[in-house]
């Protein structure tokens, strides 16, 4: 007899672009349930509501209040990091968060830490790890590490205003770029030590107050010996190149996120990548929640590596000295 599951129900904190992304995803799936979406701005809770046969609520204090959830999907800012999460973690609920984790690398580690307490499903939006192209790619440098790393974010700015100050995203590096690290991490191993140095465009008349580095150039070290470059500008009017080169022994692997090419010295053949990694790492995320075999690919404590290098990426262009990145092994387990 056919016994239908329980549904997963999920609740929204944030309503914009990127949970909008997720909605869709998850509206495919039949054993989901979006139960509610909360946001500062009702009138965007609402609007992502409508059609789902969910609640808006104004705060995420609201949603958990009010609703009866499975996990919830922590969609907000880089500013508004640090409450929402512990505020999950207080109701023992598991969450997906987007990156980047936070504007600090305090708050990161205080969540981190009590999500390894508590045993807590997490998930952190890192999608590119999900790509079957990365994955190919991961095959082929599994026996030939790359000796040579060079990423790319060259770039539009981005409409919101948030985005444009430093003490609200962090900057490109960290809200953007962020995705290329986790990369070469993912592909490569540990970096060790960072050496950044920005510039800043005078005055750029379609974007009052903005005050982030518009153009970030960044030396990076791998534990392994590998050696690399971080390439960012958001001066452009079109998305230019984003990903990351690898170069190994008679090898040279170029990986974005649509697709791979694998150069072994016979033509440049380029490969699509298939599926949507977005659904991927929901799917993931929601089995663990179920109690199925846990294939996460990128829980908190994974991510917060990754923000660590951003960060001191970060720290590295505003002081113009190289800064070591000490292994977390706090967080081995995490």
């Amino acid at each position: 007899m056919n016994v239908e599951r329980k549904r997963i129900r999920i609740g929204f904190v944030g309503a914009g672009g990127i949970a909008a992304r997720h909605v869709g995803v998850l509206t495919g799936m039949e054993d989901v349930a979006i139960v509610g979406i909360a946001d500062p701005e009702f009138a965007r809770a609402t609007g992502l509501a409508q059609g789902l046969g969910a609640r808006a609520y104004n705060s995420h204090a609201e949603l958990l209040a009010e609703e009866s959830l499975d996990a919830v999907y922590i969609c907000v800012p880089p500013f508004a990091h640090g409450e929402l999460e512990s505020a999950a973690l207080a109701a023992g609920l598991p969450f997906f968060v987007e990156k980047p984790l936070s504007l600090d690398m305090a708050s990161a580690e205080r969540i981190a830490r009590k999500v390894e307490e508590r045993g807590i499903v997490t998930a952190v939006g890192y999608h590119w790890r999900y790509l079957d192209t990365v994955e190919e790619a991961r095959g082929l440098l599994a026996g030939n590490p790359a000796a040579l790393v060079n990423g790319y974010w060259l770039d539009r700015t981005p409409p919101p205003q948030w985005w444009w100050r430093q003490d609200r995203s962090g900057g490109q590096i960290v809200e953007q770029a962020t995705h290329v690290v986790d990369l070469a991490r993912h592909l490569v191993c540990e970096v060790t030590e960072v050496y950044a140095q920005g510039a800043h465009t005078a005055e750029r008349q379609d974007f009052a107050g903005l005050d982030i580095a518009t153009a970030t150039a960044v030396s990076l070290r791998f534990a392994s010996g590998a050696v690399g470059t971080l390439s960012a500008t958001c001066l452009l009017g079109w998305a230019h190149r984003t990903g990351l080169h690898l170069y190994c022994d008679r090898l040279a692997i170029e990986l974005s996120d649509r697709e791979i090419m694998v150069d072994v010295g016979r033509g440049r053949p380029v490969r699509h990548a298939e599926g949507d990694p977005v659904e991927r790492e929901d799917r993931d995320f929601l089995d663990a929640v179920r109690g199925l075999p846990n294939r996460i690919r990128c829980p908190y404590g994974e991510a917060l590596r990754t923000h660590r290098v951003a960060l001191a990426i970060a720290r590295s262009a505003m002081t113009g000295q190289p800064v070591a990145i000490e292994p977390a092994t706090e967080m081995a387990d995490a």
